[in-house]
């Protein structure tokens, strides 16, 4: 009796070894396979979310498995989960989501700031974007340039163009602070190397007038010209008689068609009326024009007409301005 005992106990042990040494192989095949046969998008992992919620949500998005292989592997590997974005990529296996999650390999975002936008048209497009978090949205501009330690700055036009790279969930005042220190230090660095007859005494004043040259082309080549003729007006006291000051200062019914009313009608920013720079910029200005303000190019033209086509005639005298406009604006010849 007690040999056949000993006979059973043995038979279930090694059955059970089998079973065992199955669900290892099983489990096994399930660490190494892929969990999709192809891409399924991406995977938000939120801060604080376990390997049994990742589980879950891999599951939700059609991940072949069962509960118990996620919890071994946790049992085994003790991963680190870091909040973000992940690309699933075709062939990615647990042991490869674990390691990626581990190492915070999140989906990189971009947001592109346009030279020429106002500060308005910034927080709109970044009020719009899903991506990122709405920090700022309460605050008024002044609070905001608090926020960012520049609580003496004008707000307008303190945050510099170019492409920034992001997490999604990063918030945007972040990305604002980012914005607004390359700014800071492309401003410097053009102001270092200004022309030494530029007629601009404060750093401020350079961001300003700069919002000008940028505000009146997109065409790069033309920035130092534009640039030069703004310089040389105030030189000799001339007022600057740009048409994008009088827009900047009109309320939201402008039409987009600047009329003579407009020019006549007195703000701080319409140059047609005063003298001098406009109390602040008028919209962000690039790198390129910060440089080609600081450095403007040099001749004798005081005016200039767009051509229709992108670019513009520089002319040296109000004669030869007259006639530019009469073939370009007019159209006679």
């Amino acid at each position: 009796m007690f040999r056949k005992l000993l006979i059973l106990i043995s038979i279930m042990v090694a059955l059970a070894a089998v079973a065992i040494l199955q669900q290892w192989q099983d489990f096994r095949r399930f660490e190494q396979q892929p969990l999709f046969d192809a891409g399924v998008g991406v995977l938000w992992v939120r801060p604080g979310d376990t390997l049994p919620g990742v589980a879950a949500r891999m599951a939700a998005l059609g991940a072949q498995s069962s509960p118990w292989h996620w919890r071994l592997l946790g049992r085994l590997r003790q991963p680190v989960i870091r909040a973000g974005e992940y690309r699933l990529a075709p062939g990615l296996t647990p042991s490869d989501l674990l390691q990626v999650l581990g190492q915070g390999q999140v989906i990189g975002h971009s947001f592109t700031i346009v030279e020429g936008w106002t500060l308005a048209r910034l927080r709109a497009e970044l009020s719009a974007d899903s991506r990122l978090q709405a920090a700022t949205a309460e605050l008024e501009d002044g609070a905001l340039m608090q926020r960012l330690g520049c609580s003496d700055c004008f707000a307008e036009g303190w945050f510099l163009p170019e492409t920034y790279r992001f997490e999604r969930g990063d918030r945007d005042l972040d990305l604002l602070a980012r914005a607004h220190r390359a700014m800071r230090q492309e401003l410097e660095q053009a102001w270092h190397v200004r022309d030494p007859q530029l007629p601009l005494d404060e750093i401020e004043e350079l961001l300003v007038l700069a919002s000008l040259v940028e505000a009146e082309t997109t065409v790069d080549a033309e920035l130092a010209q534009v640039a030069g003729v703004f310089m040389r007006r105030l030189q000799i006291g001339m007022r600057l008689q740009t048409d994008p000051t009088v827009v900047y200062g009109l309320d939201d019914n402008f039409d987009g068609r600047i009329r003579r009313v407009h020019l006549r009608t007195d703000h701080p920013w319409n140059t047609y009326t005063r003298h001098g720079l406009p109390p602040t910029p008028i919209a962000l200005p690039g790198a390129a024009a910060l440089r080609a303000t600081a450095n403007p190019a040099a001749g004798d033209a005081l005016y200039f007409v767009a051509r229709g086509d992108g670019t513009h005639h520089f002319s040296a005298t109000l004669a030869e301005h007259n006639r530019a406009v009469a073939r370009y604006i007019l159209g006679r010849e």
